[in-house]
């Protein structure tokens, strides 16, 4: 086995390419959009490259590719904890080629000063592409990482240890959702002052602004936070416009302050299985043929956010509420993906609870810490 670092755009394209081989025979595995992946590592449309760097690498037995990696440093969160990441692994089932990935990506992460390592993460927020799937080996939603149950083997005895999980809880659309549920969001909902309006494409520089302001104000207390940047906004709503469905994008206003927002989508994978990742003219008329002829039966929250003074007052679930009266409606939808829930947030957990959701699946992150 031998290892070679992506310096090409051969080996980049390779890099890319490696799953459809690796999951040829696994039914549940959903191909990301390839240019999604290329625009991680492209310093002109992934902004994380202002205050970061990463690298890739292969690995060969001989001349067939059995495993890659990818290795980021976010200075910004890096310069207070020290701590690297690691991504996009996929790999056999053999422990010698995991190891010798793993070892690869923490030797240059010492060299860039780290002394340890999380993964699978992202070089980029953690709504997409981030934690391994330890439970829940069902298709993913658009974004969602995937992978064989034997990665948490693999992670697990080369010494990765637990950080936190985040829990993806599905809601039945056809079971109604508690009267108490409902009686409290339709009171938040009348209370004189707040006012609730979905995203709009139109005026999305002061949506972007304002999903800024929610968020930097609800996040700031989480461990190891950074302020999310305008352009990372942009370019995140940018990739999804082609499946994006105004409506299920919810904004919570107080006296026309923004306190709250709820992101949804469609879960577009149900039309993007058929594309095999590329998003070429055969593909993008393929995807306008299936757009038509497929109904999308499941929505995802992607991410949901109150500023913190507004926390504790039934604003995320007139949010939820919202999307219930817009989609239901439609008799199409028949489950909601309530998405991504850290298992130290137990107020969101409360409020997944109260909805009737369970848990679907469970993705988890890890950190490695070098001797």
């Amino acid at each position: 086995m031998h290892i070679v670092p992506v310096t090409t755009p051969r080996l980049a394209s390779e890099f890319i390419r490696f799953p459809h081989q690796h999951y040829r025979n696994d039914p549940q595995w959903i191909s990301p959009l390839d240019d999604d992946i290329r625009a991680v590592f492209d310093p002109k449309r992934n902004s994380f490259f202002s205050h970061g760097v990463c690298t890739r690498w292969l690995l060969y037995d001989g001349e067939r590719i059995i495993g890659r990696i990818a290795a980021f440093v976010n200075y910004e969160k890096a310069k207070a904890t020290h701590v690297g990441g690691v991504g996009f692994f996929e790999c056999i089932d053999s422990q010698d080629a995991a190891f010798l990935l793993f070892d690869t990506a923490a030797a240059w992460l010492r060299q860039q000063g780290m002394t340890a390592m999380d993964g699978p993460i992202n070089f980029g927020e953690n709504e997409k592409y981030w934690g391994l799937l330890v439970e829940g080996f069902k298709p993913p939603s658009l974004g969602m990482n995937y992978n064989p149950p034997y990665y948490v083997q693999l992670f697990e005895k080369y010494g990765f240890v637990k950080q936190y999980d985040q829990l993806t809880n599905f809601l039945d659309a056809r079971v109604p959702i508690s009267e108490r549920f409902t009686k409290i969001s339709g009171w938040v909902m009348r209370k004189p002052g707040y006012s609730f309006k979905h995203f709009s494409y139109t005026g999305r520089e002061k949506f972007f602004r304002e999903f800024q302001e929610i968020y930097d104000d609800a996040w700031s207390n989480f461990e190891n936070f950074t302020p999310l940047s305008l352009d990372a906004i942009r370019e995140s709503f940018r990739q999804m416009k082609a499946i994006a469905d105004e409506k299920i994008i919810w904004f919570a206003y107080h006296k026309d302050e923004p306190i709250g927002f709820v992101l949804c989508l469609p879960d577009a994978n149900q039309i993007l299985k058929h594309l095999h990742g590329k998003m070429n003219l055969w593909a993008k008329l393929k995807f306008l043929y299936y757009r038509k002829t497929t109904t999308i039966d499941r929505l995802r929250i992607i991410v949901m956010g109150c500023k913190k003074k507004f926390q504790n007052h039934g604003i995320e679930s007139a949010l939820i509420r919202c999307l219930q009266d817009e989609v239901l409606p439609r008799h199409t939808i028949k489950g909601v993906e309530l998405a991504w829930v850290g298992d130290f947030n137990q107020k969101m957990l409360a409020i997944h609870e109260a909805t009737g959701a369970i848990t679907d699946k469970v993705h988890r992150t890890y950190r490695f810490t070098f001797a």
